[in-house]
């Protein structure tokens, strides 16, 4: 599958519903970065009337998730991966449109190369940003992700 945020969001409806009925989108992705959206509403607030933060992590995980996999495309080999590790920092509540940047897609391909060239499994931890609609920073999500070129 060529990866693109329209073909990502068509596999999120039919594989990762939650994602998709909380409006998660993908709206870019490139070779710097990704960009994922995802609004505050009835489905993902908790009781405190602000995006519940698993609503959150899971928008902050697809903009690395989507990284790693366009840089599996381009590798053009098969590489598992896999989320070892995440912490998270919370700032300010979210409500509205809350989106979540990733741009660590040059330490994403490094790590890729470094698999394939030593055969081992390597991880690789990766920052996702959330902002609101204000440019306020409202949390910070940090992944560590496993990656391990197939034989």
């Amino acid at each position: 599958m060529k990866i693109t945020p329209s073909k990502i969001n068509a596999f999120m409806f039919f594989k990762l519903p939650l994602g998709w009925l909380s409006r998660m989108r993908v709206k870019k992705i490139d070779s710097i970065s990704c960009v994922v959206s995802i609004h505050h509403k009835w489905i993902n607030q908790n009781p405190f009337k602000s995006m519940f933060w698993a609503a959150q992590g899971m928008a902050a995980e697809m903009s690395t998730g989507a990284l790693v996999m366009k840089a599996i495309e381009a590798s053009q080999k098969k590489v598992s991966m896999l989320v070892t590790k995440q912490e998270a920092a919370f700032f300010k509540k979210a409500t509205g449109k809350i989106v979540f940047t990733c741009s660590d897609a040059a330490l994403i391909a490094s790590t890729i190369q470094k698999c394939i060239a030593t055969k081992k499994g390597q991880t690789v931890n990766l920052t996702s940003q959330g902002v609101n609609e204000e440019g306020i920073t409202v949390s910070t999500f940090k992944f560590e992700w496993s990656l391990k070129v197939k034989s």
